[in-house]
């Protein structure tokens, strides 16, 4: 899990290479905030946003990054989400999760961990061509904590 944007955030991957499911929340008080919204010529408020829109981030060594929003998925869908994949890794051997026709991730084990291929659709614009990448392999113990933290960030 990761509060790097303030809000609750599942980060699945390494360094260079990763999925990141996060919904934002910036603080319009901050001052790196206020100082962007100023460059792009708006309120702080306004730049902030209303800090309850969901984003699909991914990145694969810097050459197929890219993300997009989620609009109207709420948090229970989330939630499910993580809750299946809490499942998946508690049983072992390959998997698939889905959330919706946005994000599927295949896992798959190898030693003490698993190596995930992400898939992501973007829903807008229609048709938008599917983006996959594979992370490396992440310690199933530590991906499971990251859980348990992110599906409580949500309560």
């Amino acid at each position: 899990m990761s509060d790097v944007m303030g809000g609750p955030a599942l980060f699945i991957g390494g360094d260079t290479t990763f999925v990141l499911l996060v919904r934002p929340e910036l603080d319009p008080a901050d001052a790196g905030v206020r100082a962007a919204a100023e460059r792009a010529g708006v309120t702080a408020e306004e730049f902030a946003g209303p800090g309850n829109v969901w984003a699909l981030v991914l990145d694969d060594d810097f050459e197929c990054d890219g993300g997009f929003e989620l609009p109207g998925l709420r948090d229970a869908e989330v939630d499910d989400f993580a809750e299946r994949l809490q499942a998946a890794l508690g049983v072992g051997g390959p998997f698939t999760v889905e959330a919706g026709a946005v994000l599927r991730l295949d896992g798959r084990p190898e030693g003490e961990g698993y190596v995930f291929t992400a898939h992501a659709t973007p829903p807008e614009p229609e048709g938008a061509p599917t983006v996959s990448l594979q992370t490396g392999t992440i310690p199933t113990a530590t991906l499971l904590a990251d859980l348990e933290a992110f599906r409580g960030s949500l309560a």
